[in-house]
């Protein structure tokens, strides 16, 4: 059994009387945890109100903030270490490796780059304040104190962070040109962890440079300019570079265990930005190198 020290907490939505049994509600919200389970974690009060009191199952109330905590009977060990870069009062940069996912989600209660780094520094105010996906490595920063996490986001929606990425990409044939300006719409599709283009005004745009090829493969410089989820494999795909091990673009491969041998070959690189706290101008890159070499 694997159960966070840190809770979650979820915001009940609006609904009509009657109001839904939270029992059935959290059934059906988290979906890959039964009922019989809720009812388990309810009756041991472990789902709290505001006040850390324990709720029953007739406890619903709109808008209400309740908090729990994750577990799960099993959950998959990353074999691979993270490394903090840095850090000062007000910010924290680490490199976290392949297959391990920033925040705790699903099966992955402990095995996350949050709860690791809140254990290591002993903070547990640490929050991300932007996420790259478990099959992704590279750079990940963290807000020191929960309070400047917004302005921290900021300047990510705002762009003003540059970043740059590693890829090893297969390539049919030697391409004809080595520099590509992706631009085009984004939404999630079918399954909902999945990622498309589609038709309508452009929320998704990349730079692309291939730096050199040898014998079927591509390694390739991305710079994104927005930071839709799954941006960069969509776009290398939609070119006809489909990254190295990646098993959804562009085709889904069959589910299947982490093959730890076989990472996804997309390496958050390259960081940089003024910090809003302290004013510093950052400039972070990964000590990780892509497996396949040139």
């Amino acid at each position: 059994m694997a159960i966070s020290r840190y809770c979650s907490k979820l915001v009940l939505p609006h609904a009509q009387p009657p109001y839904p049994d939270l029992v059935d509600f959290l059934a059906d919200y988290f979906p890959h945890v039964s009922a019989q389970e809720w009812a388990r974690r309810i009756a041991d009060g472990k789902v709290l109100d505001k006040h850390e009191q324990p709720l029953d199952r007739h406890g619903y109330q709109p808008q209400q903030v309740i908090y729990y905590y994750r577990e799960v009977a099993e959950q998959p060990v990353i074999p691979f270490a993270e490394n903090i870069l840095y850090q000062d009062d007000a910010l924290l940069v680490a490199c976290k490796p392949h297959f391990l996912p920033v925040h705790p989600g699903g099966r992955y209660v402990t095995e996350n780059l949050v709860y690791r780094l809140r254990q290591a520094t002993g903070n547990d105010q640490l929050v991300p304040v932007h996420r790259i996906d478990r099959f992704t490595a590279g750079l990940v920063l963290f807000a020191q104190r929960a309070d400047d996490r917004a302005c921290y986001n900021a300047l990510f929606s705002q762009g003003q962070v540059k970043k740059r990425y590693d890829a090893v990409a297969h390539c049919n044939s030697e391409p004809q040109q080595c520099h590509w300006q992706v631009a085009n719409r984004i939404v999630q599709g079918d399954p909902w962890f999945c990622w498309q283009v589609v038709a309508g005004d452009v929320n998704a745009r990349s730079y692309i440079d291939l730096l050199n090829y040898r014998d079927g493969y591509g390694l390739f410089s991305l710079q994104p300019i927005t930071g839709k989820t799954h941006q960069l494999r969509l776009h290398m795909s939609g070119l006809g570079f489909g990254l190295v091990n990646d098993r959804y673009y562009p085709e889904l491969l069959p589910e299947q265990p982490d093959d730890f041998s076989a990472p996804l070959q997309l390496l958050a690189k390259e960081i940089a930005f003024t910090d809003p706290v302290t004013g510093k101008n950052h400039h972070f890159e990964s000590p990780r190198t892509l497996e396949k070499a040139f």
